[in-house]
C-alpha cells in the first residue's frame, strides 16, 4: 500500500510569456504509489511533467522530493537523489550494444556493474539482447533498453513520459507487467494517452486541462467523469 508523501508541488505555476501553461498545481505522490497524468493535447501535463524532471524552472511555487525543494535541478542532480526518468523518445547509444548501454548506467551506482547491468536487462525481460547493437533494434526494443538503464541505476522515484507510445499490443502487455512489478519497490509517475494501457496499470489517475488539475481519482471513476469526458471533446474512454 502506498506509504508516506515522497513528491509534492505547491502552487506550481509555468508561464510562457503572457501564456500560463501550469497554473498553481498543488500534487502528491505517496511512496509505492503508480500515478498516471493524462489530458488532451495542450492540457499542460508535459509542461508538469518537465518541471519533475528539473527540465524546467517554475515560474512559481515549488517541487518538493520527501520534504526538501528541488524546483530547477536538473536530472543529472535528480538522478543523484534516486529519480529515474524516462524519456517517450528513447536516449540511447546505437552504436553500442545493449549490455554496454546499460552497464554505463549500471557502473555509477556502488557494487558490481556486471550484476546490475544482467538485473536490469532481466527486470525488462531484454538480457538475450544483451549483445545486440541498439540501432539495429525496432523501436519498441530500444523503448525497452532505455527502461533498462533507468533500472540500473536502481532510482526510487521513476518518472516515464509515455512508455506505450509505439509499442505493439504484445509489447504494451509485456509494458504492463513490468511496471506492475516496478511499482513493488518504487514509485511511479506515468505520463500516457493510451487509455486502455492506463487501465491496466494505474490506481489513480490525474487529469489536467488548461493548466489544471480538474479530476484526480480511481481510474474508472475518472474515465466516467462527464467533465472528462468533455474535455477529450466527446471521444470515448
Amino acid at each position: 500500500m502506498p506509504g508516506e508523501v515522497v513528491l509534492e508541488t505547491n502552487g506550481l505555476t509555468v508561464r510562457f510569456g503572457g501564456v500560463t501553461a501550469v497554473d498553481r498545481v498543488d500534487f502528491a505522490l505517496r511512496e509505492r504509489e503508480l500515478r498516471c497524468l493524462i489530458g488532451p493535447n495542450g492540457a499542460g501535463k508535459s509542461t508538469f511533467f518537465k518541471c519533475l524532471t528539473g527540465m524546467l524552472q517554475p515560474s512559481d511555487g515549488q517541487v518538493y522530493l520527501r520534504g526538501e525543494p528541488v524546483s530547477g535541478l536538473g536530472p543529472h542532480r535528480l538522478a543523484r537523489l534516486g529519480v529515474g526518468i524516462k524519456t517517450q523518445v528513447p536516449s540511447v547509444m546505437n552504436g553500442l550494444s545493449v549490455h554496454e548501454n546499460v552497464w554505463l548506467a549500471a557502473r555509477r551506482r556502488s557494487g558490481d556493474a556486471n550484476a546490475g547491468t544482467l538485473q536490469a536487462l532481466e527486470a525488462v525481460g531484454i538480457a538475450d539482447l544483451r549483445r545486440e547493437l541498439v540501432g539495429q533494434l525496432s523501436h519498441g526494443q530500444r523503448q525497452l533498453v532505455e527502461l533498462a538503464i533507468v533500472l540500473a541505476a536502481k532510482p526510487w522515484l521513476i518518472l516515464l513520459d509515455e512508455p506505450a507510445a509505439g509499442l505493439s499490443g504484445e509489447e504494451v502487455e509485456r509494458m504492463v507487467g513490468i511496471l506492475r512489478g516496478l511499482v513493488e519497490h518504487a514509485t511511479l509517475i506515468v505520463v500516457e494517452h493510451d487509455m486502455h494501457f492506463i487501465r491496466q496499470i494505474a490506481e489513480t489517475v490525474t487529469v489536467f486541462h488548461q493548466g489544471r488539475v480538474i479530476a484526480q481519482a480511481p481510474v474508472e471513476d475518472v474515465l466516467e467523469d462527464p467533465l472528462v469526458r468533455d474535455v477529450y471533446l466527446g471521444r470515448s474512454l
